[in-house]
């Protein structure tokens, strides 16, 4: 039975080495862009990982111009910043 129980695949998480807390995935400066779908053609884009040195209104500015869009800076108390 432990040769079976080796075979199997496990699930892959692939964020799961931005959640650890005592990972070196903090060092490598990640952004993570993520797209949620909402009803029909309707989506919702989030941007988190930025450094806290950027200006997040700006870029957001910069964003919105570039692709016709609304957005606006959201304060998590988990996530922090988080350009929505």
């Amino acid at each position: 039975m432990s040769e079976l129980d080796n075979q199997i695949p496990s699930a892959f998480d692939p964020f799961a080495d931005a959640n650890a807390e005592d990972s070196s995935a903090g060092t490598k400066e990640y952004v993570h862009v993520r797209v949620q779908q909402r009803n029909g053609r309707k989506s919702l884009t989030t941007v988190q990982g930025l450094k806290k040195e950027f200006s997040y209104n700006k870029i957001l500015k910069d964003l919105k111009k570039e692709f016709c869009c609304n957005g606006t800076v959201v304060q998590d108390p988990e996530l922090g910043q988080v350009c929505c």
